[in-house]
């Protein structure tokens, strides 16, 4: 298992066979270590709705076709 930290409340979480992405705030974050295009996911998870922790989500998700879990208002919402 391998866990990345790839900034902010983002980390990539790889067991071999599933990849799990935290609030994946990459764009205009200066401290990231990845660019959004260059992250794959299975499952994206965001904890909340502020900008910082949505971030690149929607383009990742759409890109890689991965499931997003969030709180259930973020999904009628952003997704």
């Amino acid at each position: 298992m391998e866990l990345k930290f790839l900034g902010h409340a983002c980390f990539l979480l790889d067991d071999g066979t599933h990849k799990v992405l935290t609030d994946p705030h990459l764009s205009g974050n200066p401290l990231a270590a990845a660019k959004p295009e260059d992250v794959s996911a299975d499952f994206i998870c965001v904890t909340h709705g502020h900008g910082d922790h949505v971030g690149d989500s929607v383009a990742i998700a759409q890109r890689t076709g991965a499931t997003v879990i969030c709180p259930v208002d973020l999904a009628g919402a952003v997704f």
